[in-house]
């Protein structure tokens, strides 16, 4: 049985599953020579264009940069560098719109080019053939050389991958998808480069058999790759059927040798590696002539492009540069821009993305050329896509668990096996976007797998790490251990005790003494001093037993804001009952009452002001015959306050029903009094009041320091004890509140003052209310004047004999206080009484 490399040699082909023959529209790109597209005005180089990952950025903003230059380094196989494809100044590393179906951005460097194409030094190996096959590989991967095919995958690792378990190796020169012809032009034009290239992989790889598979749509770039050939370079060119997608590599290595690739395996598995055919073009210019991966075959096709062809674009170059040089007019009604061929293409957002190295085709179609259908109908079930898989799959199955995300099931039925030809998409006529839906379902998956990966690593260092503390733990523990049997044995040597035994025995030993000494400790003498004074302040600040804070001061001040209070009350009622009164008289009389109304106002502000500067000594009030009085009795406070409260309420409703007619001031036997005289009793109340108010405020201003109250014959008074201020302050108030009582209700109707017996008065008269009013005003405020500016020291007022009375006693102030409200009391009473002297004199 002959073997598979015998198989081949005799020409034998193999063939795949399923397949189509779409219309090849070929003719409108491949009947030119390649073109140069120039320079544009700026670059924009995606870090990543490629499988694997992105290197590292070496350059910055500002820099100058020359054609050829690495922007970006890797040292890791699937990382490959991008290099600069024409001189100038990086102005930028932002994010901008890749060629991706996602249409979203990623990090470019973007390059103003200053139209000098100025090269950097190159490396070159032309002497390959005598260099080591990794040293030659190092230098593909620098170049930054990924697959031109359309998978991107790193060259070099590719290669090295496949060093000694490879015994094919295969370029792929099938290019098989419509409108696509870059490879087909390439071959063309530069059929020697591409075997050369073709050479130096030879080289690397050392393998048994190469094969060349091109499909016979292509007889031009057939002719020209065998006359470069020769019988030496053991290069097989095999001609194939045109279908698609042949050039898929799975569908290739099938077509060719007859090898079937395992699922989610590459061919190196089955010892078969391939290259494309730009890719060996590409090491070919990187081996020999020293130029990295700068620029690369791109096929601009479609009726809206004037000028078609193929052009070798710089990578980086805006798709919107190619399309205004090379004559883009743009279809009305569905302008559309589509990289890659009419099957396996996507469209662009817009026109401002750059080429990359993975871009072989720029396609603008008209809509009568290419139709575009936007409507998707339900699947009838009739398993064409399952006919022209050439992977062998379930389209229809894939597709159904792709849209309902059950992503178990799409790794069940092998999605990952699907190679995205559309072969499916183009023959199902419900017009179903299959390759849509397989994509987004390749795109979840992987980011699950990644996310997998992720957290399995995160488990792994997790472990790794306990096992490390534990690892740890257990090395301290026989490191103290073996520490310790040391120690011990050592003292055992040496005769001596183990150092920590006796530690801890001494540490115990401190203990049980601190525990069982039972002497006080010894406190220094400042500390006992400070302990002390401490004691002795608290001692200081702590109020006697029977002690009780003194509120007198601020009970004054409340009582004083009081009378101020009345006393405006009263002046502001008297002030409108004599307006009023001046209204209603128009008689000659009444300008002399006003007269006199105004003359009593003065004559109360000077006796105010009289009372508030004298100061009086001392004040005797006698009103009746007391007995020897010792006072030494406790009387509640609140009952007192009480009573006092209660006196003064009813002296005021007293004063206010009684029709007070004259008052008569007397400290002695006073003969009987028969007056008629009508008198407004609203006049005579607020009078009293006034009279009243002004008395207490001439008695509180006074200094008073001794006070004696007798209304009668005394008899001898011996005074030794010591008044308490509560008693004296409640007795002064039962005074205040019987004299105001006293004088509201007694019906007098005439007044005779005097200190001896008087003769009984007999007055009919009629007393005019406002000239009585105005007489007593006058005589309140004399007598106030006179009691005020006399520096009494020892004064008796008396209507009787009184017995000897001998004071030896030192006068308490509270007792002076006490003694002084109650003068107040009987001052106010004789004022009040005054009131009515001054009208039955002169009617006497």
């Amino acid at each position: 049985m002959l073997s598979i490399i015998e198989q081949i040699k005799q020409g034998k082909l193999w063939d795949f599953h399923g397949g189509i023959h779409p219309a090849e529209n070929k003719t409108l790109s491949n009947t030119q020579p390649i073109k140069t597209a120039g320079i544009p005005n700026e670059l924009v180089l995606p870090l990543k264009q490629h499988i694997g990952s992105r290197g590292d950025i070496i350059v910055n903003i500002g820099d100058h940069v020359l054609k050829g230059q690495p922007l970006t380094q890797g040292d890791i196989a699937m990382c490959v560098p991008i290099h600069a494809p024409s001189s100038g100044t990086i102005t930028a590393i932002e994010q901008r719109t890749t060629a991706h179906p996602s249409g979203l951005t990623d990090l470019c460097i973007v390059i103003a080019t200053d139209n000098q194409d100025t090269w950097c030094h190159a490396t070159q190996y032309p002497d390959y053939q005598d260099r080591d096959p990794a040293e030659l590989i190092e230098a593909i991967r620098l170049a930054g050389i990924a697959g031109l095919g359309g998978a991107g995958f790193p060259t070099a690792r590719k290669l090295q991958g496949g060093l000694g378990n490879v015994d094919i190796l295969i370029i792929n020169a099938a290019e098989c998808e419509p409108y696509i012809t870059a490879d087909d032009r390439l071959m063309q034009d530069y059929a020697d480069e591409v075997i050369e290239g073709v050479r130096i992989l030879r080289h690397i790889i050392a393998p048994k058999l190469t094969l060349i598979g091109i499909e016979d749509n292509k007889p031009e770039a057939i002719k020209a790759l065998e006359a470069c050939v020769s019988e030496d370079d053991n290069i097989i060119i095999r001609v194939i059927p045109t279908k698609y997608p042949s050039g898929s590599s799975k569908q290739l290595v099938k077509l060719l040798t007859g090898r079937e690739v395992p699922s989610q395996a590459r061919s190196t598995s089955i010892g078969v590696i391939m290259q494309n055919v730009g890719t060996a073009f590409a090491i070919k210019r990187a081996i020999v002539n020293g130029e990295p991966l700068i620029e690369r075959v791109v096929t601009l096709t479609g009726e809206a492009f004037k000028q078609r062809g193929n052009v070798f674009a710089l990578l980086g170059t805006p798709i919107a540069y190619l399309l205004e040089k090379f004559g883009y007019q743009a279809d009305k009604k569905h302008p559309r821009v589509i990289i890659g061929g009419s099957l396996m293409g996507f469209t662009l957002p817009h026109a401002n993305v750059p080429i990359t190295k993975i871009t072989n085709c720029i396609l603008t179609p008209k809509r009568k050329e290419l139709p575009l259908h936007t409507y998707e109908m339900a699947c009838i079930r009739c398993s064409a896509c399952a006919d022209v898989c050439p992977s062998s799959l379930l389209p229809q199955q894939l597709q159904w668990y792709a849209k309902d995300k059950n992503y178990d099931k799409c790794e069940e039925y092998n999605l990952s096996d699907c190679i995205e030809c559309g072969a499916c998409a183009y023959v199902c006529p419900s017009e179903i976007p299959l390759v849509q839906y397989y994509r987004q379902a390749k795109a979840e998956i992987w980011e699950r797998q990644q996310d997998e990966m992720s957290a399995e690593r995160a488990r792994q260092r997790f472990e790794a790490k306990q096992q490390r503390m534990e690892r740890d733990k257990a090395e301290r523990e026989n490191r103290f251990a073996k520490a310790a049997t040391d120690r011990r044995q050592n003292m055992a040597a040496s005769g001596g005790d183990d150092a920590v035994a006796a530690a801890i025995a001494r540490v115990k030993a401190k203990q049980a003494a601190a525990a069982t000494e039972t002497t006080a400790p010894t406190i220094k003498p400042a500390v006992a001093a400070a302990i002390a004074k401490a004691k002795a302040r608290q001692a200081a600040s702590v109020p006697e037993t029977n002690a009780e804070p003194d509120n007198s001061e601020m009970a004054a001040l409340r009582k004083q804001r009081k009378l101020q209070a009345r006393e405006q009350k009263a002046a502001k009622h008297a002030e409108l009952i004599q307006q009023q009164q001046a209204d209603s008289d128009q008689s000659p009389a009444q300008n002399t009452d006003k007269k006199d109304a105004v003359a009593a106002a003065v004559a109360r502000a000077k006796a105010r002001k009289a009372a508030q500067q004298a100061p009086v000594n001392d004040v005797t009030t006698d009103t009746a015959p007391v007995a020897e009085t010792n006072t030494d009795v406790a009387v509640d406070p609140k009952k007192a306050a009480v009573a006092a409260a209660v006196a003064r309420a009813k002296a005021r409703k007293a004063a206010q029903q009684a029709p007070v007619n004259d008052v008569t001031t007397d400290t002695a036997p006073v003969a009987e009094t028969n007056t008629n005289a009508a008198v407004d009793p609203k006049k005579a109340a607020v009078a009293a009041a006034v009279a009243r108010a002004k008395a207490r405020k001439a008695a509180q201003q006074a200094p008073v320091n001794d006070t004696t109250t007798d209304t009668a014959p005394v008899a001898e008074t011996n005074t030794d004890v010591a008044v308490d201020p509560k008693k004296a302050a409640v007795a002064a108030a039962v005074a205040r509140a019987k004299a105001r009582k006293a004088a509201q209700q007694a019906p007098v109707n005439d007044t005779t003052t005097d200190t001896a017996p008087v003769a009984e008065t007999n007055t009919d008269v009629a007393v005019d209310p406002k000239k009585a009013a105005v007489a007593a005003a006058v005589a309140r405020a004399k007598a106030r004047k006179a009691a005020q500016q006399a520096p009494v020291n020892d004064v008796t007022t008396d209507t009787a004999p009184v017995a000897e009375t001998n004071t030896d006693v030192a006068v308490d102030p509270k007792k002076a206080a006490v003694a002084a409200a109650v003068a107040r009391a009987k001052a106010r009473k004789a004022a009040q009484q005054a009131n009515k002297v001054q009208p039955n004199i002169e009617e006497e």
